[in-house]
């Protein structure tokens, strides 16, 4: 991923526990504060989500958009990408988990492009900013079963 942002979180769970969060699209909008709603389009053979269409709102930023999933085998790792949105041009991104003693380190990567031009620095202090919001949500969620 070109001109992406990267940001790491250790949550106190098994990597297991913490992907279940992350796939459980439809339970996104009761701890994800800026999603309105996620939709599943598709599903792989395994039964795991290929494309989800999401509703957000953030504020001064607001989006319907749908990503592309795919799952690694091994169970710790999901990569994305956009499908189509009207705010954004482009979108790729990924969850990494990697066991850290009792607990897991989550790595976020995120890269993204608007449909309207911002200059590279705000654009990635806008991911850093979602990405660290995204991590904190996703830690509280998994951590409080």
């Amino acid at each position: 991923m070109a001109d992406e942002s990267t940001q790491s979180i250790a949550v106190d769970a098994p990597a297991e526990k913490i992907m279940a969060v992350i796939a459980d699209f439809a339970a996104y909008p009761e701890w994800a504060g800026a999603v309105k709603q996620a939709e599943v389009l598709s599903r792989d053979g395994d039964g795991r989500a290929e494309q989800v269409t999401f509703t957000l709102d953030a504020g001064p930023f607001k989006d319907v958009y749908t990503l592309a999933y795919v799952w690694a085998d091994d169970g710790h790792t999901v990569d994305w990408s956009l499908v189509k949105g009207q705010m954004q041009r482009s979108q790729k991104g990924r969850y990494a988990l990697k066991a850290d003693g009792g607990g897991t380190t989550v790595t976020y990567t995120l890269s993204v492009q608007l449909a309207v031009p911002m200059i590279g620095l705000f654009r990635r202090k806008a991911e850093k900013m979602i990405m660290d919001t995204a991590l904190k949500e996703l830690k509280r969620r998994v951590e409080r079963g």
